[in-house]
């Protein structure tokens, strides 16, 4: 398989152990098992001695049914036997395509968004188009270009809600204006929703497998739930010929999940009111922070996010991102992703959701930079 270079993942790999200013992490601040049973009051002695006592067989083949049953809870309409668990998002989107999309099939990806949206498909030999999102319409798709890139026979759309890297969040009214033209089409919906939930208001999050027939969901513990050690994510669809594709596609790259990832995964779903309250809390709080930082610093702007936990923030030196950040993080230590990682010149993603702290420092680091880089191209 032939396959771009994955651009955000390979910045992260070189650079995110020796940050001294992590302000790339787009995960909410990952917490401890002891950390978990404090959220969450369950009894850590009794879990773990009813845990230590099972074979560690390959556990439910599907999934176990606590896990199944928590994930449900996260949808208005989606059962368990609706949701086939993976390795991650990234094992859940790559497992879709592997399963759904041929050779000639038309593919369509919004941009910027997570790369695995339009090279996975790529490499399968689909013929991917690109839907851009502009900074002048909040990063929102424009619904007449997708109309015209929809034609019929279309096999899949993919989008990312809220996305990655801006932070801009559909509401229901596009959404199922989305699924309209979907519809019409013939096509899937494939939405990466790992970031779902986590928006500046108290309203429910909608998700594209609770509004279309042919809506599938791909979410995970890892950036809501502060576990992506568990390495645990899922897909959720109603479709069942999708259903059956992707569990005998399974057999073939996963066969079943650890049962020690599903029993801890479970546990907090649980909770997951508890869970969702204490992330909710932290990207409110932190956003703002971010936002001040933006209002003062006179080089750079945004589009301010609505949702998830990441920002793409723009700055004015007329400097390639990756040079532009590689030198930042090797003067001050402060650690973001150049822009260009999601074909945005002249930005940044900055993660405003790893911890107060560690925001706080990184924004500062990151304003020294641009002062002394502002000196240094007046001389």
């Amino acid at each position: 398989m032939n396959i771009r270079p994955f651009a955000v993942e390979e910045w992260m790999n070189e650079y995110e152990d020796g940050a001294r200013y992590n302000i790339a992490e787009t995960c909410v601040d990952s917490v401890s098992l002891d950390k978990l049973f404090a959220l969450t009051g369950e009894d850590r002695a009794a879990f773990l001695a009813d845990f230590g006592a099972r074979r560690l067989t390959y556990g439910a083949i599907l999934g176990s049914p606590e896990l199944r049953e928590g994930i449900a809870g996260l949808y208005r309409t989606i059962q368990p036997g609706e949701i086939v668990p993976t390795h991650g998002a990234a094992g859940a989107n790559h497992h879709v395509f592997y399963s759904l999309v041929s050779p000639g099939d038309r593919v369509i990806s919004v941009l910027p968004t997570y790369q695995q949206l339009y090279s996975i498909p790529e490499s399968l030999g689909a013929k991917v188009k690109i839907l851009p999102l502009s900074r002048e319409n909040g990063y929102l798709p424009d619904l007449d270009a997708l109309r015209a890139l929809a034609v019929p026979g279309t096999k899949m759309i993919c989008i990312n809600n809220p996305n990655n890297p801006t932070g801009a969040l559909m509401s229901r009214d596009m959404l199922e204006e989305i699924v309209q033209i979907a519809r019409e089409a013939g096509a899937y919906i494939l939405c990466d929703e790992v970031y779902r939930h986590l928006s500046q208001t108290d309203e429910w999050s909608e998700s594209i497998a609770d509004l279309y027939e042919k809506g599938i969901s791909v979410s995970s513990m890892s950036k809501v739930f502060s576990l992506a050690g568990l390495r645990l994510g899922w897909i959720a669809t109603h479709d069942k010929d999708a259903l059956r594709a992707l569990v005998s596609h399974r057999d073939y790259d996963l066969i079943s999940g650890g049962m020690i990832d599903e029993a801890i995964a479970a546990l907090a779903l649980k909770h997951s009111d508890k869970m969702l309250a204490r992330s909710r809390a932290i990207v409110r709080e932190n956003l703002a922070i971010l936002d001040n930082w933006v209002a003062g610093e006179k080089h750079v702007s945004y589009v301010k996010p609505l949702g998830g936990t990441t920002a793409l923030v723009y700055y004015d030196f007329d400097i390639p991102s990756y040079e532009l950040c590689e030198e930042m993080y090797r003067k001050t230590g402060a650690f973001v992703t150049p822009g260009d990682c999601f074909e945005q010149p002249k930005s940044m993603r900055i993660g405003y959701a790893y911890g107060k702290e560690a925001l706080v420092n990184g924004l500062k680091a990151v304003s020294d930079y641009l002062a002394w880089k502002e000196k240094e191209l007046e001389k």
